[in-house]
């Protein structure tokens, strides 16, 4: 059996039917037996960090892990930016590069390069996988490949690499004669004893829980969803978190942090007790005046990574190192009551009310359209429906006003946070399940950086809408320069040199169907062009921001527009 055969066969037998990459020299074999599989389907994404970034979305729906594969030298480096993705966000995804024959390899020859194309890209990706070899002996496939899949989807999940010399993968091997990988640690059953935070659960008399990307996954979110229903806590999420819980549970609150909802920053601050499940609980969710985030209350701290906790910078939670999963479980073994009361619950609804994102949006927000448009959109998504966004103003409006019905994902970047990310993790999301409705977000400038997916997407007739809100600038970055940089927009408008291309005649020449929206086009015709289109472009006039937005070194409770004193003090408990 040819070594490239066997890989594809590995693959397929691990529930994985679909490989994202760009065929070059290096990789050609496994690109050929790709091509020769009735089973796994290679699809040429026109970019490697198309497809680097395709196999996240993909693995986040199959619940396995993606595959990426790229040819040696620059189609390795351009698979980088979706690797570090991957790592940041914990994202399994075996990632695969050509390299050149081992006889042509330098190894530890003191010259920059002795095979064409050669390119040490294990040393390279090092810091931003959990796992990278190069495979140079075809005797160690077997080994690498299973080790390599145990590590990606173990634990905190995330990236591993094999760089796989041609000579390995043309080699004809028996399988069944190569060494296979058995994990050498043994397991050792732990007992978990959660006294201690049953018992703070039991004396909290306004507890809240912070959901983050761990709590992602069907089997954690039915026992997350009993947990918090079956006790009636409120809840909020971080950005990654978005999706994690059905939001419409009467006692979702919102998204915190940075650009969070001014209603759940507010509730958060007032809580006595924080349940942290599956979020690293970055200054990006506190805030960076860290000193000040829930300072006189209890922070209990669950995460599968050790280090996350042994390295935090607020000092003095009750850190708890396990699976979600298994947290929930153990938890349920206990019998407790949580004392909150009816004024916790009133209070929490209040503020809900009165600080939401529309109520933001309407008292705060001077070029309202954006937010306008993912109003509207909230009317059109249905259960089941997939929003991945771009970085920039375009995710922050999403992710601050999007309604997650049940069964929605949210895709975006969170770590690493590319320009570039919504249309190839749409796509590899589309691979992944063909049943469900993609709206793909994206900025003018994102849109720009990943305009070569747009073919992969006319190619293989994707259930992805493209929506490009298009403001005409890099609007994230003027936001700052407005406040900090005397509004010289370099870099980010027209002006400053930063131009956007045709939309509409880039949708004709990759064969998609446009449509072009403002705020003064109509719902009924918003609803059929959207409906009829495969990129539609929703065009902005004027300068806009996020709403609201925390400045750096304020505490959570006080984003940018502030309250005045008066009203500030009003929205304490009491």
């Amino acid at each position: 059996m040819k070594a490239s055969d066997y890989i594809v066969s590995f693959i397929s037998e691990r529930g994985v039917d679909t490989v994202f990459g760009y065929i070059g020299g290096m990789i050609t074999h496994l690109v050929d037996s790709l091509a020769r599989s009735n089973d796994v389907k290679f699809v040429q994404t026109y970019h490697e960090q198309t497809a680097a970034i395709a196999a996240e979305g993909y693995a986040i729906e199959n619940g396995k892990f993606g595959v990426a594969i790229s040819t040696s030298g620059p189609g390795a480096t351009n698979m980088m930016t979706g690797i570090a993705d991957a790592y940041f966000d914990s994202i399994p995804v075996l990632y695969i590069t050509g390299q050149v024959n081992s006889y042509e390899y330098k190894y530890d020859k003191p010259i920059r390069q002795q095979g064409f194309q050669e390119t040490d890209i294990i040393s390279i990706v090092k810091p931003i996988t959990k796992y990278a070899a190069f495979v140079d002996d075809a005797k160690n496939l077997r080994y690498e490949l299973e080790k390599a899949i145990h590590i990606a989807t173990t634990g905190r999940k995330g990236p591993v690499l094999l760089d796989i010399a041609m000579n390995v993968q043309r080699t004809d091997i028996n399988p069944d004669e190569l060494l296979g990988y058995k994990d050498d640690v043994n397991p050792i059953e732990e007992k978990f004893d959660l006294t201690e935070i049953v018992d703070l659960f039991s004396k909290s008399k306004r507890p809240m829980v912070l959901l983050g990307a761990g709590c992602i996954g069907d089997e954690v979110q039915k026992h997350l969803e009993n947990f918090i229903f079956n006790h009636e806590i409120p809840v909020v999420t971080s950005l990654m978190g978005r999706g994690a819980i059905d939001e419409t549970y009467k006692y979702y609150i919102g998204m915190v942090g940075s650009y969070g909802n001014r209603c759940a920053n507010i509730a958060i601050s007032q809580a006595d007790l924080l349940i942290v499940l599956g979020s690293r609980l970055d200054t990006r969710q506190t805030g960076a005046k860290i000193d000040t985030f829930l300072k006189d209350s209890h922070i209990v701290h669950v995460d599968i990574d050790a280090n996350e906790l042994k390295y935090h910078r607020i000092h003095g939670q009750k850190n708890v190192n396990m699976d979600i999963l298994a947290f929930l479980q153990v938890l349920n073994t206990y019998s407790y009551e949580l004392a909150s009361s009816d004024k916790w619950h009133e209070y929490v609804l209040g503020i809900k009310s009165k600080y939401n994102q529309d109520k933001e949006i309407e008292r705060f927000v001077e070029n309202k359209s954006p937010y306008m448009f993912i109003q509207f959109l909230n009317g059109l998504t249905k259960e089941g429906d997939v929003i991945t966004t771009d970085v920039g103003q375009n995710q922050m409006w999403a992710a601050q006003t999007i309604q997650m019905k049940k069964d929605m994902k949210f895709l975006t970047s969170g770590g690493l946070a590319p320009m570039g990310y919504s249309l190839p993790a749409a796509i590899g999301m589309a691979f992944a399940n063909p049943n469900r409705t993609i709206y793909a977000l994206c900025g003018d400038g994102g849109f720009h950086m990943s305009v070569q997916s747009l073919m992969v997407i006319s190619q293989y007739h994707l259930p992805i809408k493209v929506i490009v809100l298009n403001n005409s600038t890099l609007g994230m970055i003027t936001q700052f320069q407005h406040l900090y940089f005397d509004n010289l927009m370099a870099g980010t408008t027209a002006d400053g040199g930063y131009l956007v291309p045709d939309i509409k005649a880039l949708a004709e020449s990759y064969g998609l169907i446009y449509g072009c929206l403002s705020d003064k086009t109509s719902a009924e015709e918003a609803e059929d062009i959207i409906q009829k289109a495969n990129l539609i472009e929703y065009k902005i006039e004027g300068l806009t921001t996020v709403c609201p937005k925390l400045e750096y070194n304020k505490p959570i409770e006080s984003p940018i527009p502030l309250l005045d004193e008066e009203e500030f003090e009003k929205i304490k408990f009491e």
